[in-house]
């Protein structure tokens, strides 16, 4: 757990009375309780147990849609695939990853503004679900159509999963909160691949996207059984619009909606180049989140130093996702051409060595949940163990160039990051719950995804100079520009830390 230095300090004081609805020392207003309640919400262990159950089943469908996904799109057509060009591919993937995290923006202020958490993770979960069944529809356009739905429910749902994780547990305790939430979401992420990857490669693509939505499903109808258990947590937007600004909300979300198919379409009917859409939605995610929080530190009542603090801190974060993300991408397309998966008779479907990681993350949470650091000291950790794992990569690929290499290169790589990703993920939630104030909790938590967003896409795009570059000098490449920024964390870490509540 990730504790300020001084336990009682004025900064994490202010922010658990922002939580709670304590009053301030100096005022006679009540700030509103957290997501929309009027009552103080459940005790942690009913609350937590209730979300947990339906982060379980949304995870299996993110983690099993996302092993076979790039194989899908690079497998011939003979095979039942689109085959795409690796590159092309990568950067689709990369594209909707990043979407996931950025839609969680537009997603956490209908939250907070317009439909509260609980209605937000019900129709998020269900857009998830008709999502998956529209991918397991074979046609090009249903691809499209499948994935613009599961990012639009991504975006709803996870955010407000995670401001009830931290209205339920709150205070000095949220960040352990986090870390064993985010600890036993990796049973999804172990079994998910097993499961549609199973069906996907070894049967047939589309079952194993009809198992993504099935897993979805399940998980909706785990959170509608168990919401008694959260009383009037999440009930309501905690700061709902006026009419005239609900008007204006309709108004730019039907013309952004309008854009998003229109872009779906052209792209699906061959009139616009997938690669050129792809490259302007990055574009955007890279800037968006900047541009976001500057506009957020013109409009909230806080001191502009924390979030300036936070803004370098989740910047640099975005580097760990870069490499993070590239399992379900370059990492899975080295499994599938580049190792030795023969064990017994049995070829291993590539999707399998995807479970590896979580299967990392749940050996060793028990152990890294005991180091006591700051955020800062842990993100430039993460980062060091990241960047590594492609120094790693390189040498495999180096080695690849032979024959097909033994899959404990890939196993390797998965140990580091594996670590990485148990330090890294449950502090920067933490964070975003902590510096945010109140009212803005979803906002901030979704600004974290952006953030992991940045990276995601650049990692996507990144994968574009293997066409130009040797692929170990590409691993080389990433893993030093990671370790770099790593280096940089930790010799700016005594300026930003006094500025952090954690």
């Amino acid at each position: 757990m990730d504790a300020p230095s001084q336990p009682h300090d004025r900064g994490g004081d202010a922010v658990l009375r922002l939580q709670t609805g304590e009053k301030r020392s100096g005022g006679g207003t009540n700030v509103p309780p957290p997501l929309g309640g009027d009552a103080p919400g459940p005790g942690p262990r009913r609350g937590f147990l209730t979300l947990l159950g339906v982060d379980l089943w949304e995870r299996f469908s993110f983690f099993g849609m996302s092993a076979i996904l790039v194989l899908y799109l690079t497998a011939a057509p003979a095979d039942g695939g689109l085959g795409m060009a690796p590159g092309t591919a990568t950067a689709l993937f990369a594209t909707y990853m990043s979407l996931t995290f950025m839609a969680g923006l537009p997603g956490g202020w209908l939250a907070d503004r317009v439909l509260g958490a609980r209605r937000a993770v019900l129709f998020g979960g269900a857009l998830i679900a008709v999502g998956h069944v529209v991918l397991s529809l074979a046609s090009v356009p249903a691809l499209y159509a499948g994935l613009g739905l599961v990012v639009m429910g991504t975006g709803l749902a996870k955010p407000s999963l995670a401001a009830m994780v931290a209205a339920v547990s709150g205070g000095e305790k949220r960040e352990e909160a986090f870390r064993r939430f985010y600890m036993c979401i990796q049973v999804s992420a172990l079994l998910a691949p097993l499961v549609t990857g199973l069906l996907a490669e070894k049967v047939a693509w589309h079952l194993g996207f009809a198992a993504a939505a099935f897993g979805m499903a399940a998980g909706l109808a785990q959170f509608a059984v168990g919401l008694r258990a959260f009383e009037r947590v999440g009930r309501a937007p905690i700061r709902p619009l006026a009419r005239t600004e609900v008007r204006i909300a309709v108004n730019r979300a039907a013309g952004v909606l309008a854009v998003v198919v229109l872009a779906s379409t052209t792209v699906a009917l061959g009139v616009l180049p997938l690669t050129a859409v792809l490259a302007l939605l990055g574009l955007a995610t890279l800037t968006m989140p900047f541009v976001y929080l500057r506009t957020l530190r013109r409009r909230m009542p806080v001191d502009g130093k924390p979030l300036s603090a936070f803004m370098i801190v989740m910047a640099a974060s975005a580097a760990f996702w870069m490499i993070f993300a590239q399992s379900g991408s370059a990492l899975a397309l080295f499994a599938e051409r580049h190792t030795d998966r023969h064990v017994l008779g049995f070829d291993v479907p590539a999707s399998w060595l995807q479970s590896v990681h979580p299967l990392f993350v749940l050996l060793l949470a028990p152990f890294v949940t005991r180091l006591r650091a700051a955020v800062v000291t842990k993100v430039a950790g993460a980062l060091g163990v990241a960047g590594l794992s492609f120094v790693i990569m390189a040498a495999a690929a180096l080695r690849a160039q032979e024959g097909p290499v033994s899959t404990a290169w890939l196993i390797a790589v998965y140990l580091l990051y594996s670590l990485g990703e148990i330090v890294l993920a449950p502090a920067g939630l933490a964070l975003a719950a902590a510096v945010a104030p109140a009212g803005f909790t979803s906002r901030f938590l979704g600004l974290n995804g952006m953030f992991a967003a940045v990276g995601v896409v650049l990692g996507g795009q990144l994968y574009r100079l293997t066409a130009v570059l040797p692929l170990p000098l590409y691993f080389l490449l990433m893993g030093s520009a990671v370790l770099a920024v790593g280096a940089a964390v930790s010799a700016g870490a005594r300026r930003l830390r006094p500025h952090l509540p954690i």
